[in-house]
């Protein structure tokens, strides 16, 4: 009997792993977009994080974003790949734009 096991990703450097958050698939009118009209999904919540890249003196520096962020990330960046059937993005930290705040 096999034994099913989870895979976990630990990025490096100052990567990301995120896994991008779904757009509605209707418009503000209630008409159903097609996933070729759909835009691709900017927003995504961080799943892993990298140990930050190291300086010239040899010192860590450390991340901004943390595991459970929401973020913005800039459009067509990172390497797309599935992994145990969920849709996930490696992100340079440079290519997040923004961490996504609610009050």
């Amino acid at each position: 009997m096999a034994v099913a096991t989870k895979k976990t990703l630990r990025p490096l450097g100052s990567r990301v792993v995120v896994k991008p958050v779904k757009r509605e698939e209707t418009t503000r009118s209630g008409l159903v977009l097609p996933d070729t009209a759909q835009e691709k999904p900017t927003e995504a919540e961080v799943i892993a994080v990298g140990p930050g890249d190291i300086d010239e003196d040899g010192k860590r520096i450390p991340m901004d974003v943390k595991v459970g962020d929401r973020v913005l990330y800039q459009k067509y960046s990172g390497s797309e790949f599935k992994i145990d059937d969920e849709e996930l993005l490696i992100l340079a930290e440079k290519d997040i734009l923004a961490i996504v705040e609610t009050k």
